[in-house]
Order: C-alpha cells, then structure tokens, then sequence
C-alpha cells in the first residue's frame, strides 16, 4: 500500500536499485570486461531516467520556455539528467560512474528506510543498521562526489587529446560544473573548490617550492577564480 500510494517515489526507488546495480558490476566485472561497458551505458540510462522522473517532480507542468529552462537548470536532478547524456555515449571512464553509484546508493538508502518504516520498526535490523552507518557517512560521501566532479574536468581534457573523448565533451562538462558550483541544494562543489584552493595556497607559500611551481599554481588558481560562476 505504501509503493502504491507512492507510485513515482516508488519507480525512483527501483531505478536507483537498479543504477546501483550496473554501477556495482561495472566497477566490479564480475561477468566480464566486455559486459562491464553494457553496464556503464545501463546505469547512466537508469541514473537519467531517475533524474527526469525526480526532474518531473520538482517541476510537473512542462513548458517550452526561456523561463522554465532556467529553472529546470537550477534543479539538482537535472544536472545530472545533463551528466549523464554526457558520458552515455563516451569511453568508459571509472571515476564518471562514482557520482552516479553513490547518489543513487543515498537516495534508495533513504527510501528504504521508509520501506521498512511502513512494514514494521523492528524488521530487518541488520539492513537497518547497514543503512544508519550510511546515512552518517554522508556528508563524506557527498564530498567524495564533489571531489569526482571536480577532477572530472581535467580528465575530459586529458581523454579529448588521448582520442577518447569528443571535442564537445570538455565544454559541456565545464556548463555541468558551474551548475554543481551554483547548487542550491548541494553547495560541496563549492566546498571543496575552496578547500583545494586553501591547500594548494598552503603548501605553495612553503620555502622548499620552487619559485616557477609557485608562479604557475597562482596562475592557474587565478584563471580557475574567473571561470567561476557567480553565487547569489
């Protein structure tokens, strides 16, 4: 009664299961190297349909306009609708997966939660205590994926130049991070920008860096300061 009443939380439920699932044996090819890139393409395509479902939900009434293309852009679900149409289609890449497996993985461990809730307080307690360790390690987690994010760049430029991405692919890339900069809802990009940022600076300020590695790490955190986006 409770999946029924909660039809379209409920197909979320199953299609971060099932992102989850072809995460795991991609990053695990238990069934084979030439299965795993199936399964990289099927949890990107599961982790888009999450996100237009979960898009759909924030904003029921679709309309072809400037307006609500700029408020769909300020929504969490479809950056990642954006991310995944990103790397659907490119050279399997290890570290585009991790966002994808552990956001579906903290969406269904809460659900389930609520799963269990409906049925009984005391049932499951093994499952229940799996997912109260990670509901405490979030905050890690999500930090985990900021850092994925981040480093992401970089990795589309180095797969562009080694002929296994598409000339697109950094640019698009570069719209989806100054989406994630500007979150509302999630502001660890933001975070962890300011963190690196405060530990390049930490280590190039010491007496034993080379004058030239100091010069070109201020210039590269200069250039990186101008490219980012400005947050209300």
């Amino acid at each position: 009664q409770f999946l029924m009443a909660n039809k379209l939380d409920t197909a979320m439920w199953i299609s971060r299961l099932f992102t989850v699932y072809c995460s795991t044996l991609f990053v695990l090819p238990l069934l084979g190297l030439h299965e795993a890139t199936s399964f990289y393409q099927r949890a990107l395509l599961a982790n888009a349909l999450t996100s237009a479902l979960r898009l759909h939900q924030r904003l029921p009434h679709f309309q072809l306009s400037r307006a609500f293309l700029a408020q769909a852009l300020l929504e969490d679900s479809c950056h990642y609708l954006l991310y995944s149409l990103i790397f659907v289609n490119s050279y399997p890449v290890t570290m585009s997966i991790f966002p994808v497996l552990l956001f579906s993985l903290l969406h269904a461990a809460t659900y389930t939660r609520k799963v269990l809730d409906a049925r009984s307080s005391n049932n499951l307690p093994f499952l229940r205590k799996l997912l109260e360790k990670l509901n405490a390690n979030q905050q890690n987690i999500l930090k985990f994926i900021a850092c994925n994010e981040i480093f992401l760049m970089p990795a589309t430029v180095f797969m562009l130049f080694s002929g296994q991405g598409s000339l697109l692919q950094p640019f698009i890339y570069y719209r989806f991070l100054t989406l994630r900069y500007s979150s509302r809802r999630n502001p660890y990009c933001r975070t962890l920008f300011t963190e690196l940022r405060i530990v390049v600076e930490h280590l190039i300020m010491k007496p034993s860096c080379p004058v030239f590695v100091r010069r070109l790490c201020l210039s590269s955190i200069s250039f990186i300061s101008r490219l980012a986006p400005t947050v209300a």
